[in-house]
C-alpha cells in the first residue's frame, strides 16, 4: 500500500473517518481545544489503531456506552467476560497512546 506524505497510520489500519473524528472530538473536549491537543488526540487514535483492529475498538466502545444503562439493562455490557476483556484491551491501548502522545 502506498501512503502519501502526511497520510496517517489510521488510513493503513482502516478505521473509518467518522470513528477517528469522533474520537478526536471527544479527546479534545476532555483535554482542551488547542492545536497541540488536536495533534496529540490525532496521535492517540493513530496509536490505538495500530494496537487493536477497528472491529474490537467498535465493540469496546459499544460495551462502554451500553454499560452506562442503569440496573439490569446494562449488566450484560459491564459484567460479562467479553465486555470486560474487550474494554480492558481498549484501556490498555489508550494507556499506550497516552504514553506516546501526551
Amino acid at each position: 500500500m502506498l501512503l502519501l506524505p502526511g497520510a496517517s497510520a489510521q488510513a493503513a489500519n482502516s478505521y473509518p473517518t467518522v470513528a477517528v473524528a469522533d474520537y478526536v472530538l471527544g479527546c479534545m473536549i476532555a483535554n482542551g481545544q488547542t492545536r497541540e491537543t488536536l495533534e496529540r488526540c490525532s496521535c492517540s487514535i493513530d496509536v490505538i489503531s495500530t494496537i487493536i483492529p477497528y472491529e474490537e475498538y467498535e465493540a469496546a466502545e459499544t460495551f462502554q456506552r451500553m454499560g452506562q444503562l442503569p440496573g439490569e439493562k446494562g449488566v450484560i455490557f459491564r459484567q460479562t467476560a467479553p465486555a470486560r476483556n474487550t474494554t480492558a484491551n481498549l484501556r490498555r491501548a489508550q494507556a499506550e497512546a497516552d504514553m506516546r502522545c501526551f
